[in-house]
């Protein structure tokens, strides 16, 4: 086990703790922060080069750790967790074994029920648990989600899919400017994380799993509005104005036709609202969970 700590908000922060966790055949590199005797936070990453939950979440759960049991794994393909050999092809088919492969952690650290906040494809596989097993789910966040239809690729998406090609410490860089606002202010974090991810980009199984998930033969997991219409959870959509990668479009569509859901837009925010804006994202995340938004 190691630990880091890393929160800076305003309130206390939780110790960072980082295990391997196995379910079935496959191992999980779980990140978590407080104790399970409190509320759960399942938190789910995005899909980009190097993407870990320690690189999405490590604020965000040092911070909320406090008051709730926040859980952010690296997804499976991602990370130090196990990556299928042959990886499934196309994200659809590998993100129905992420989901599966979810479900036996919460099994495993015997969690009947779990609020889930998913960012961009961790957005995708949120709205699958719900739809799959809503019994097991309380409240739902999703930040910059994928999953809708009829949106056209972003220049930004495009070169996350293709980035591969030039898998450069800088063609990284550049990927990571595209997702937020305004670098500059950021400037420390970024560097921080580019070269955090840089370390698992390298790697022949990531790349393997990377390559997997963007296969674009097979058709790729839209997720329609009748079905989006049978969700009676409480959900909040959570976009940045300035999204290069996901159109707010996106979120305005789970918003209108999810029953329960409500729509929340941040200026000057691009794709990483938990990062771009830490305190502004906590406060969200915490109001919803208490049913205070």
């Amino acid at each position: 086990m190691t630990e880091r700590s890393e929160g800076t908000g305003k309130h206390s922060s939780a110790r960072v703790t980082s295990r391997d966790v196995k379910v079935g055949d496959l191992t999980f590199r779980l990140h978590e922060a407080g104790t399970p005797a409190d509320e759960a936070i399942l938190f789910l990453h995005g899909s980009g080069p190097g993407a870990t939950g320690l690189s999405n979440w490590e604020r965000i759960i040092a911070d909320l750790g406090s008051s709730f049991y926040c859980i952010a794994p690296d997804m499976i393909g991602f990370g130090d967790s196990s990556h299928p050999d042959p990886a499934p092809q196309g994200m659809a088919a590998f993100n129905e074994v992420r989901t599966a492969a979810l479900f036996g952690l919460l099994d495993v650290l015997g969690l009947a029920k779990v609020h889930l906040v998913g960012n961009s494809m961790g957005g995708s596989i949120a709205l699958l648990m719900v739809l799959q097993a809503p019994e097991k789910v309380g409240k739902v966040v999703l930040m910059g989600s994928g999953g809708a239809p009829d949106l056209p690729a972003s220049p930004g998406l495009r070169h996350l899919r293709e980035f591969y090609a030039d898998p450069t410490h800088e063609s990284l860089r550049e990927l990571l400017r595209q997702f937020v606002y305004d670098l500059e202010p950021l400037s420390g974090r970024i560097d921080q994380v580019v070269a955090e991810r840089m370390s698992y980009v390298v790697r022949e199984d990531v790349r393997r799993s990377h390559a997997g998930s963007f296969n674009m033969a097979p058709a790729r997991r839209f997720f329609h509005p009748d079905e989006l219409a049978t969700i009676e959870h409480d959900v909040l959509v959570v976009h940045g104005r300035d999204d290069r990668i996901i159109p707010l479009a996106a979120s305005t569509y789970f918003a209108t036709h999810i029953p329960s859901a409500n729509l929340y837009v941040l200026g000057q925010c691009g794709h990483w609202t938990q990062i771009e804006h830490p305190e502004k994202f906590e406060y969200l995340v915490t109001g919803f969970i208490a049913g205070e938004l």
